[in-house]
């Protein structure tokens, strides 16, 4: 036992020199585990808040086959994982996405992967927090709104931002709070509902029941796979408190996977009892079940049972917009720390009594706020720039994704504990197309009949947000203040 506080030292003080050597040092406090690192991005990832809140939409868009996209996303975007955990283990460095790319490829594409992934994250936190409005409404038993939808979050959002000033060890305490419960939780609630609750046969995962679109039912089953392409990121959380975890070369990529397994598993196995829990399948799928998770929890569990279900699905929203908060703030720190951004030099301070970042975390409950506030005056809007939150970070992700395949055409050999060797190049090309798929199909127009506006919402919030990152680096040229090392990954390597 008395080599322990000699082996914790010796291990700091080598995660200081090798981040010393990738050109940083550290306030941070590095007293996250792996299993707390790892609750980080599963809680962000939040099975129960992404089966929940897409189940009955999904489910009658594709019917009972939209369970197998789960599995099918996951594998795609294990493959992602795959790279960002190499990625990582060479530079664990705070702030994630930006960081990698900036090592990867240079200032500018880091910028605007740094610019694209911190809109899409604050959208997220926003979108995440007004979902959280009708589980809230049905727990307390009053009829939810779109302004009192507004209030719980806009609460909900200043609650995660204490929660995030307190420091990482208070983050990461709640992090595991929220993953048992969210865990606990699905596991007691899935095996209820298959073993009581099961009206329909296991079959049922490949009766699509006639639904067709033009006479294919491939079609269908892309808008239902969206259940599990809105679920599976998260774990690029785990490498943004990456100076906030002893040995992060050999944890994080760990914790990485562990996320997609742990994360998948229990998603897959919560849709799976969902659908099997499924009273009149056809009522969801010709719409006269608009809220199928309501309508089986209210039968599994009655009024009483079903509300305390509905809190831990609470828990699980809650630890959801703690955990984005703090991916988000650490981004925005190491942004500042290489002078990308306006007001670098407060954002990039640390507290010196609970070692986070102050100023970026209150930036990174401010936007949010100020999203979820537009609501009360500009619902349409705002429903307009959260149709960003998704395919912003899968933007992001693929930019990380395609800028390690450059590295590696340039020479990278990725030098961290942890790589793929040669099944480097074979999954990088994997995670890139699969990500381009996944892009395109998020993106593809699935309401003929709306406005324009509604119906290429994706598209538009993404020109959008990605014109004005090009405005803005042409007129204020942000990437060239710095002096942190960038685009030098395959000439470590060497």
């Amino acid at each position: 036992m008395s080599a322990s506080p000699d082996l914790a030292a010796a291990v700091a003080d080598s995660d200081a020199e090798q981040l010393r050597k990738l050109g940083y040092t550290s306030n941070f406090n590095r007293s996250m585990s792996l299993w707390e690192n790892f609750a980080l991005g599963f809680t962000y990832l939040s099975p129960v808040v992404g089966v929940y809140t897409l189940f009955g939409l999904c489910l009658a868009a594709g019917g009972p086959p939209m369970f197998w996209a789960y599995l099918l996303v996951g594998c795609g975007q294990l493959l992602v994982c795959l790279i960002f955990g190499e990625v990582v283990s060479q530079f664990p460095i705070s702030g994630g996405v930006y960081p990698w790319a900036r090592r990867l490829v240079g200032k500018k594409w880091a910028w605007m992967v740094g610019w694209i992934y911190s809109i899409a994250l604050c959208v997220t936190i926003a979108a995440v927090a007004v979902g959280a409005g009708p589980y809230l409404a049905a727990m307390l038993g009053f009829e939810p709104s779109n302004n009192t939808n507004i209030v719980i979050a806009l609460v909900l959002t200043l609650f995660a931002t204490l929660v995030n000033l307190s420091g990482t060890k208070v983050l990461a305490r709640i992090a595991m709070f929220g993953f048992l419960c969210e865990l606990v939780g699905a596991v007691i609630v899935g095996v209820y509902l298959l073993i009581f609750e099961r009206h329909q046969p296991l079959s049922v995962l490949f009766n699509t029941f006639d639904i067709s679109v033009d006479g294919s039912y491939l079609p269908a089953f892309l808008t239902a796979s969206l259940a599990g392409m809105f679920l599976y990121y998260g774990f690029e959380a785990c490498g943004d408190v990456a100076e906030e975890t002893p040995n992060p070369s050999a944890k994080i990529p760990v914790a990485m996977r562990m996320t997609i397994y742990i994360g998948g598993i229990a998603a897959m196995f919560a849709c799976l009892a969902l659908i099997l829990a499924v009273p009149d399948m056809q009522a969801v799928i010709n719409g006269t079940d608009k809220d199928p998770v309501t309508t089986i929890l209210n039968n599994a569990f009655g009024p009483v049972g079903s509300k305390v279900v509905m809190g831990v699905v609470m828990i699980s929203f809650i630890s959801c917009v703690i955990s984005l908060q703090a991916a988000a703030s650490r981004l925005l720190y190491s942004y500042a720390r290489d002078e990308m951004v306006i007001g670098s030099r407060l954002l990039k301070k640390i507290s010196p009594t609970t070692q986070v970042p102050v100023a970026a975390l209150f930036v990174s409950g401010v936007l949010p706020a100020l999203i979820i506030a537009l609501g009360f005056f500009l619902q349409d809007a705002v429903a307009t720039i959260v149709s960003f939150a998704a395919i912003g970070i899968y933007l992001a992700f693929q930019m990380i994704v395609l800028a390690a395949l450059y590295a590696r055409m340039k020479g990278w050999k990725p030098s961290g504990k942890f790589t793929l060797g040669a099944w480097g190049w074979p999954v990088n090309i994997g995670a890139l197309v699969y990500g381009v798929g996944a892009i395109i199909n998020m993106a593809w127009p699935r309401t003929p009949d709306a406005a324009w506006y509604v119906n290429y919402a994706m598209v538009l919030s993404t020109a959008i947000v990605i014109g004005l990152g090009l405005v803005y680096m042409w007129i204020g040229k942000p990437y060239d203040h710095g002096k942190a090392p960038a685009g030098d990954a395959w000439k470590v390597s060497r």
